[in-house]
C-alpha cells in the first residue's frame, strides 16, 4: 500500500471523527437557547451534511481508481506474465538481499 494511500485514509477517518465530533457538540447544545447558538448549529447542520455527502462522493471515486488500477494491473500481468515473474523475482531478491545485509 502506498503513502499516498495511508494518507488518504488516514484523512477520510479524521474527517468522519470531525463530523461525529461536530454532530456530538450539536447534541450537546441542543438546550442552549441563544440565538447564536441556534443559527451556529444550523450552519453547522447545513455545513455537516454537505461534507457527509462529499466525503461519500470521494469514497466512490476512490474505490473506482482503485477497482481501475487492479484491473489495469491484472490486465499488464495476464499480458506479460514472464516479464511480470521475471520482476516480482528480482523485488524479491533485491529485498531479501537488503534484509540480510548487516
Amino acid at each position: 500500500m502506498s503513502e499516498t494511500h495511508v494518507t488518504k485514509e488516514k484523512l477520510v477517518d479524521d474527517v468522519k471523527e470531525v463530523i461525529a465530533d461536530a454532530e456530538s457538540l450539536i447534541r450537546a447544545t441542543a438546550d442552549d437557547l441563544s440565538v447564536k447558538a441556534k443559527d451556529a448549529r444550523a450552519k453547522l447542520t447545513v455545513r455537516l451534511d454537505g461534507a457527509k455527502v462529499r466525503l461519500k462522493e470521494l469514497e466512490g471515486v476512490a474505490r473506482e481508481r482503485v477497482a481501475e488500477g487492479a484491473k489495469e494491473t491484472d490486465r499488464v500481468i495476464r499480458d506479460h506474465p514472464y516479464e511480470s515473474l521475471g520482476v516480482a523475482f528480482g523485488i524479491g531478491l533485491l529485498v531479501g538481499i537488503l534484509i540480510n545485509r548487516k
